[in-house]
C-alpha cells in the first residue's frame, strides 16, 4: 500500500504535517478507488452484453426423426446444412430432435433443453408422430400450445412447422390436423413453416426404403423451406451487422 497513504491513517508528522493534509490525501485516494472500480464495471458490462447477444442468435430445432437425421449422416440432415449456412452469421443452431418423439413427450422435456440450451429462438417442428398413431388432434393442439408458453416464458421466439399425414387416415383427420399449425400461428402471431417437406412429399423418390422418412438428397430442399423463416425471425446479429458495416467501409 501507498507509504503516504499509511502515513496519513497512523497520523505520522514525518510525512504529513497536519490533518488537513492527510484529509485531502485520503480523498484522493477514495477518489482514484472509485473511478478504478467504476473502470472496472464498464470494462466487464460489454462482456455480460455480448454473452447476451449470443444467447439471442441462436437457434433450437425441436422436433422429431424428421429433424434428426434419421437414416441418414448427421450432417446430411437439414438441421446440419442450415446450421452451416448460417454459421457465418454468427447464429448458433442447436438439433434437440429425438426420433418417434410426440408432442406429449416434446412438453415434457422443453424446459429441460430450454435450462440447457438457452435458445433465442425455438423451431418447434412436432406432431408427425401423433398424426401417424392417429392420436386426438385436439390433444397435440394443446401440448403444442403447451410447449409455446413454455418457449415464450422462458423468452424465446417461436417458429412454429407445419406438417401433413397421409390422406389413407380419412378426410377429416387429415384436414384438421393440417389446420392445426395455421390456426395456431395465427392465433399465437407466430413465424409459421407451412409445411416442412413442401416439394418434396408428392415423389416417393425422395425418400427412404420405409416411404417415411425423406432421403440425404431431399434434405437441402427440406432445410431451403425453413431457412428464410429462421433468418426473417431472428434477424442480423451482431456478428452479421459489424461483418456488413466493414464491408461498405
Amino acid at each position: 500500500m501507498n507509504h503516504d497513504f499509511m502515513a496519513a491513517l497512523t497520523g505520522s508528522e514525518s510525512v504529513l504535517p497536519d490533518s488537513r493534509s492527510a484529509s485531502r490525501r485520503l480523498r484522493s485516494y477514495v477518489l482514484w478507488t472509485t473511478l478504478l472500480l467504476t473502470a472496472v464495471h464498464y470494462v466487464s458490462f460489454p462482456a455480460r452484453a455480448a454473452n447476451t447477444a449470443s444467447a439471442t442468435a441462436s437457434v433450437m430445432v425441436y422436433g422429431d426423426s424428421l429433424s434428426a437425421a434419421y437414416g441418414i449422416k448427421p450432417e446430411q440432415g437439414w438441421v446440419a446444412l442450415m446450421e452451416k449456412r448460417l454459421a457465418s452469421d454468427g447464429i448458433r443452431v442447436i438439433n434437440a430432435s429425438i426420433s418417434g418423439e410426440t408432442t406429449a413427450g416434446g412438453l415434457g422435456r422443453i424446459q429441460t433443453d430450454l435450462n440447457r440450451h438457452k435458445p433465442g429462438t425455438v423451431v418447434l417442428a412436432l406432431g408427425a408422430n401423433d398424426g401417424l398413431r392417429g392420436l386426438p388432434v385436439a390433444v397435440m393442439r394443446r401440448n403444442l400450445e403447451g410447449m409455446i408458453d413454455t418457449i415464450q416464458r422462458a423468452g424465446a421466439k417461436v417458429i412454429l412447422v407445419g406438417i401433413q399425414i397421409p390422406p389413407n387416415y380419412g378426410i377429416e383427420y387429415t384436414t384438421d390436423f393440417k389446420n392445426v399449425f395455421a390456426a395456431l400461428a395465427a392465433k399465437r402471431r407466430l413465424a409459421l413453416v407451412p409445411f416442412l417437406l413442401d416439394g418434396i412429399a408428392e415423389d416417393l423418390d425422395n425418400f427412404q426404403a420405409d416411404r417415411l422418412h425423406p432421403g440425404a438428397a431431399a434434405q437441402a430442399r427440406i432445410m431451403q423451406n425453413v431457412l428464410p423463416v429462421v433468418q426473417r425471425t431472428v434477424g442480423r446479429p451482431p456478428r452479421a451487422a459489424a461483418a456488413a458495416a466493414v464491408a461498405t467501409q
